[in-house]
């Protein structure tokens, strides 16, 4: 079923385009109504980032959710995990992340969080969606029954406690120079205090938000900048967040970039020897290199592969027991501690390692060589379906054959835009790139 405001994260897009504070309020009475559930008070916690648009749409979330009778705890800036986390320590029957995650500050969207935790099933959010188009009018509390709101200012220290209660006892970063790059976004407060707390010299980047800022030429999407500031202080490592800080990347004290793959090898490799790694294996999505297949393989470690997104790897992980799972751009999910991803947290487990084996970043971080990937995207007309002519299916097909054992090819439409996606992978990089050139080329052909 196509729905029609939520994605596969939430809702979200332009501020005043698909984002409007009419929305958000109508967003703030249909998940209100829904989850009002037995006859005591409800309460919803709210956080953001550090987007100019925050503002607005929080008031509207705020009148929205009072309206319905429920109590409403503004968090102000915070990392999309402690919304996750205050939520369930709060009791509170909803939560609600106001964010366009790594999108620049021209984009926003709303992200609940049900009273455990977790991201919403998709029929909770398309009962929400019903409810967002009906008529809610008949609904709305009575005047003695409209909701307060209040700004709790507490919640930093507690999500700070939470990330360094995740470490092994007695673990510190005394002597570790560390760059921390929260993306002008919001973990700008949290990331550097707990790094700090924690013993370690912190140089911190990204942690001037102005509201237009977020994730321009920082944070994770971005490493440039901690790559440069990395090198040019001679640092340990360098951490990069991006802006809600639910995704991180870490560069080596060389300067080299360590991606989501070799972070979900790190910790695989860390907790299996610890006895603490559940189910034999982790969770990654069909776009996670086939290097790491092979490095979990060779320790007798699986790799379960699911669609792309950090919702999808989640249910995967929750329905079959797994404990750590993960995408390459960086979303890290421990769910011993956290019910999403955790850029925070995935960082101080690789930092604890560090610590552990007293090596270098490089040495401990670079657990396989990645095989030669490519990824090319072809733009269709809307409404049309390019992947079912006969000539395109030929060349996957043939492309397959040709990749044979050593090799994957990936065919995957985009869930937002006419657009499929190709990527290959394989030990001949001559031969990825000729494979992934054909399909694009009968794509291309099928598309005109």
């Amino acid at each position: 079923m196509t729905r029609k405001y939520f994605g596969t994260d939430g809702i979200r897009g332009r501020a005043n385009g698909k984002i409007t504070p009419e929305l958000a309020l109508r967003v703030g009475q249909a998940a209100g109504l829904v989850f009002q559930r037995g006859d005591h008070r409800h309460r919803v916690v709210i956080g953001k980032d550090t987007r100019l648009s925050g503002y607005m749409i929080e008031s509207a979330l705020q009148a929205g959710f009072t309206s319905v009778g429920m109590d409403v705890l503004l968090l102000g800036p915070m990392p999309t995990p402690a919304v996750a986390m205050l939520t369930r320590s709060m009791r509170a029957d909803l939560g609600v992340m106001i964010s366009a995650s790594h999108n620049s500050y021209e984009d926003n969207g709303i992200k609940l969080f049900g009273p455990d935790g977790y991201k919403l099933s998709d029929e909770v959010e398309t009962t929400i969606e019903a409810l967002i188009d009906g008529p809610i009018d008949g609904r709305l509390a009575a005047s003695e029954n409209l909701g307060r709101a209040k700004r709790i200012e507490s919640v930093h220290a507690r999500y700070i406690e939470a990330a360094k209660r995740t470490l092994p006892r007695q673990t510190d970063l005394e002597g570790m120079r560390i760059v921390v790059d929260c993306a002008n976004g919001a973990a700008y407060k949290v990331a550097p205090e707990t790094l700090w707390e924690l013993g370690a010299e912190v140089i911190s980047i990204g942690v001037e938000p102005d509201g237009f800022n977020i994730n321009h030429d920082v944070g994770s999407t971005s490493p440039d900048a901690l790559v440069a500031k990395v090198r040019e202080l001679r640092a340990d490592i360098g951490i990069a967040l991006d802006g809600d800080a639910d995704r991180v990347l870490i560069v080596d004290e060389k300067g080299q970039v360590v991606d989501g793959d070799q972070l979900m090898a790190v910790v695989a490799s860390s907790w299996h020897e610890d006895g603490r790694l559940a189910k034999g294996g982790i969770v990654a999505t069909i776009m996670s290199n086939l290097g790491l297949e092979r490095y979990l393989g060779e320790r007798g470690l699986t790799l379960a592969r699911t669609a792309v997104g950090d919702r999808y790897v989640l249910e995967h992980m929750r329905e079959h027991g797994f404990n750590v799972g993960g995408e390459q751009s960086g979303h890290i999910i421990l769910s011993d501690y956290s019910t999403t991803g955790d850029g925070l947290i995935a960082a101080l487990q690789v930092l604890a390692m560090v610590k552990r084996l007293n090596r270098p970043v490089s040495e401990v971080c670079h657990c396989f060589e990645p095989l030669p990937q490519v990824l090319k995207n072809v733009r269709y007309k809307s409404g049309g379906q390019p992947l079912k002519d006969a000539p395109v299916v030929t060349a996957i097909e043939s492309g397959r054959q040709r990749l044979g054992d050593l090799g994957r090819l990936v065919i995957r439409p985009s869930g937002t835009e006419p657009v499929i996606r190709v990527m290959a992978e394989g030990d001949d990089r001559a031969l990825v790139e000729s494979v992934v050139d054909d399909v694009v080329d009968a794509l291309g052909r099928s598309a005109a």
